[in-house]
């Protein structure tokens, strides 16, 4: 859990750090309050357990408060489908909320986790997301926009590469 590492979170504040907390993949939805409320991640890690924080009302997906401040905070959630299966957290890509999550506007990206590990690459994790998970092309566009805008990088750059991606992107409309 992350509070299990608590003396290094306040030093990287101290010295203006970002910080990106793997959470929920293990120890399930508490890690992600601990993440957020203790730790002051920046950015998740997974996150993949935040489905646990909704309910179903009448059909429909209802945030509860922690997957509320998650969305309405911006917390990038790093998506790594074939690493979540591999590990057991989530039984097979179909079943990935990686398309919940993003319908729900939670900021999702796409990751490898351990590229070497799961033998996967980004290229190859957004293919998953749209042959396994139904996402558009749209949609892994604005997902991949979700991950510049989600870098830890000095705004300045930040936003030359999302004018830059977004240029590159835009034949692909």
């Amino acid at each position: 859990p992350p509070t299990a590492h608590l003396d290094v979170f306040p030093y990287m504040k101290r010295h203006s750090g970002h910080i990106t907390v793997h959470a929920s993949e293990a120890f399930g939805l508490p890690s992600i309050g601990e993440a957020l409320q203790w730790c002051g991640a920046d950015r998740l890690g997974h996150g993949v357990r935040i489905v646990d924080d909704l309910t179903a009302v009448d059909v429909e997906p209802v945030l509860g408060r922690l997957a509320a401040y998650v969305r309405d905070n911006r917390v990038p959630l790093e998506m790594c489908p074939s690493s979540n299966v591999q590990t057991g957290a989530i039984r097979d890509l179909a079943s990935h909320p990686l398309k919940l999550y993003y319908n729900l506007g939670l900021r999702v990206t796409v990751n490898t986790d351990n590229r070497l590990v799961t033998d996967t690459t980004v290229s190859k994790e957004l293919w998953l997301a749209h042959t396994q998970m139904g996402l558009g092309l749209e949609d892994l566009k604005q997902i991949v926009l979700a991950g510049f805008k989600s870098a830890f990088l000095p705004f300045h750059v930040k936003q030359a590469s999302l004018r830059k991606v977004s240029e590159e992107l835009r034949p692909f409309t």
